[in-house]
């Protein structure tokens, strides 16, 4: 299990993601349109900056649904590579098998 800390921080990153989504879209866009002014670009930059941080989707990290583990996170799933062979082992994926050849 991964620190509950840890767990928290990020379902913290993945809300203020979703709350300042538009803004953030709106101010990237204005930064690379070419009709605006330069003062006009410059000044959207300048409160892209100013937004917080962990409104970057970029800082959300992938995180097992059922440990909270960050590494061997399979996307397809939502669960950790450990999670993922235990519960394929116990037939509770459809139509996931053991390989073998």
């Amino acid at each position: 299990m991964a620190k509950k800390s840890s767990v928290e921080k990020n379902k913290k990153r993945i809300r203020m993601v979703e709350q300042y989504k538009d803004r953030r879209l709106a101010l990237k866009k204005a930064t690379v349109d070419l009709s605006l002014t330069l003062e006009e670009r410059m000044a959207a930059q300048a409160k892209l900056s100013d937004l917080p941080k962990n409104s970057s989707a970029v800082r959300v990290r992938n995180r097992c649904s059922q440990t909270g583990r960050p590494r061997g996170f399979l996307r397809f799933f939502g669960v950790s590579r450990i999670v993922f062979r235990d519960l394929a082992s116990a037939g509770l994926l459809p139509g996931v098998r053991k390989a073998s050849w």
